[in-house]
């Protein structure tokens, strides 16, 4: 049995280049690509039934920590995660300059 306050963990999906977390009968996803050392984000989708529950931001923590762990500098072009680094200083020296 699951507790229903208990948050949902996120998946890698490597093959897809993506990071997922499904809740609810919903799917959110962190989209990347991988490329020469860099991993880049593109794109955070939430469905707004899973809104303001802090999804994008453990879809991001995720993408942000595996690059992390496998030494990969990181791009974003995409304006959540974009945000997220800002907010986060500590993940700030993984981006590529």
């Amino acid at each position: 049995m699951t507790d229903q306050n208990q948050k949902p963990s996120v998946e890698h999906d490597s093959a897809a280049e993506r990071f997922v977390l499904r809740r609810e009968g919903h799917t959110a996803e962190l989209q990347y690509t991988l490329q020469d050392g860099v991993i880049t984000f593109t794109h955070t989708g939430v469905p707004a039934e899973l809104e303001g529950r802090g999804i994008g931001s453990q879809l991001a923590h995720a993408g942000l920590e595996y690059a992390r762990e496998n030494n990969l500098k990181v791009a974003s072009l995409c304006w959540f995660v974009s945000g997220y680094i800002e907010r986060h200083a500590e993940y700030q020296y993984l981006l590529k300059t």
